[in-house]
């Protein structure tokens, strides 16, 4: 019934009628339903890979050219290693996200080989950078196995349980646990050659996560869960710097300048940065007062730079790649998929939120990078490809290939439809 004083205006021959007011048709569609839709995860993917690679490009440019210039090399030159990371990166993020399952699983077993075969060689030939022999160099590019390591056996891993379950054999936890933990450890163990506690921490979080999707029974999760903290806890005080690093956590110094001197300078780079930061390229702690500012602690300097709203639209940056991760593990009707999608949103995540707890001193300092924004050209690779292949899992979710086939063309077609370059009508 139309309200007092209107008049319900009639519709035009081959006209459907108006809506009616408080129908479908006038109102605005809700938050919720657009983050229903079948295609939400792989452009959330999509959109946030791009905004944090090119916020990474610009913090590795205003830290790394302090640092060049100080050793008296030209100042765009950590610039422009980051830029070739990113260069190489998104051939391979494309590859990943035009995939198919099936590419994935088949290179399961040969990345795991590739992974094994180069930490192996790290103690041998590989090149000391930051006291450390972690990398091996490929030409003229250093490469870190550790970080190959970490898709190799998240692939590896998820592949193993897909087939068990499909086999109907995990319901005994010695097929669930046998080879998978031996092989965990194994990996884990050639990590710590290269003397890597961070590295090793996230391929835990990878198996953790498995186990938790894969349905592990909470007595015998509980039990592995104790055991890693147990081993991690030796791994800590086994090494003296490690043990030095968690006895500042707990017992600060308060020395600027002393061996605390990350932490606290890392906080004040943070707390100077007030509500709107000091701006981009003005940061004053990165004038050698931070140590390791374009690599682990550029988050500092990110605070510093954009203040508080920049480090709180770059967390929910990494928010929102959890929640497009998880929905694409929910939405998964494979296992493998369900479970490669659940490892690498926990990885990436998980890593995040290390870096930036250990750089606000809420966690003792692990030394890992900030996913996409660190410099690392061995990080950021292995990590676009990973993206890359929650992208190819996101397109294969319910209603998402028939929303592919009903947007049409490519932009770039339609464009030239739209210039007539493309008309080839006689």
């Amino acid at each position: 019934m139309a309200r007092p004083g209107t008049r319900k205006r009639a519709a035009r021959p081959g006209q459907s009628p108006p809506p009616e007011p408080g129908t479908a048709g006038d109102r605005p569609v809700s938050l919720l339903a657009m983050l229903d839709r079948p295609l939400i995860s792989y452009y959330l993917i999509l959109g946030i890979s791009t905004l944090l690679l090119a916020l990474g490009l610009v913090m590795v440019l205003s830290t790394s050219s302090v640092y060049q210039l100080d050793q008296g090399a030209p100042p765009y030159s950590g610039f422009q290693h980051q830029l070739l990371g990113v260069g190489l990166g998104l051939p391979c993020m494309w590859l990943a996200a035009r995939s198919s399952t099936g590419v994935f699983r088949a290179a399961a077993y040969p990345l795991m080989f590739v992974a094994i075969l180069g930490l192996l060689l790290v103690p041998i030939i590989g090149t000391k950078s930051g006291g450390v022999t972690r990398e091996l160099q490929i030409g003229p590019f250093p490469f870190q196995p550790s970080e190959l390591a970490k898709l190799a056996f998240l692939l590896w891993a998820a592949d193993l349980l897909a087939r068990k379950e499909k086999l109907g054999q995990l319901d005994d936890w010695r097929h669930l646990l046998i080879p998978l933990l031996p092989g965990a450890g194994a990996l884990c163990m050639l990590v710590m050659l290269g003397d890597d506690l961070g590295t090793t921490f996230l391929m835990l979080v990878i198996f953790l996560a498995l186990l938790w999707v894969i349905g592990t029974p909470a007595r015998l999760y509980l039990g592995i869960l104790a055991m890693i903290g147990l081993v991690l806890l030796i791994l800590i005080v086994v090494a003296p710097y490690r043990f030095e690093r968690l006895s500042m956590f707990w017992h600060p110094q308060g020395l600027p300048n002393g061996p605390d001197m990350q932490s606290i300078q890392g906080k004040w780079a943070v707390g100077s940065g007030g509500w709107f930061g000091v701006g981009l390229g003005a940061s004053r702690q990165k004038w050698g007062y931070v140590p390791n500012d374009t690599t682990d602690f550029i988050f500092a300097i990110l605070g510093e730079e954009l203040g508080l709203i920049g480090t709180l639209c770059v967390s929910v940056l990494y928010g929102g790649l959890a929640f497009a991760g998880l929905r694409i593990a929910r939405r998964a009707q494979d296992t493998f998929v369900r479970l490669a999608a659940a490892g690498a949103t926990a990885w990436i995540v998980v890593q995040a939120m290390v870096n930036i707890a250990a750089v606000l001193g809420l966690l003792p300092i692990t030394g890992v990078p900030l996913p996409l924004v660190s410099s690392g050209l061995s990080s950021l690779l292995v990590t676009m490809v990973t993206l890359g292949m929650l992208m190819s899992f996101a397109k294969a979710e319910p209603g998402a290939r028939q929303a592919l086939a009903a947007a049409g063309p490519g932009a770039a077609r339609r464009a030239l439809s739209w210039l007539s370059l493309d008309r080839r009508r006689e």
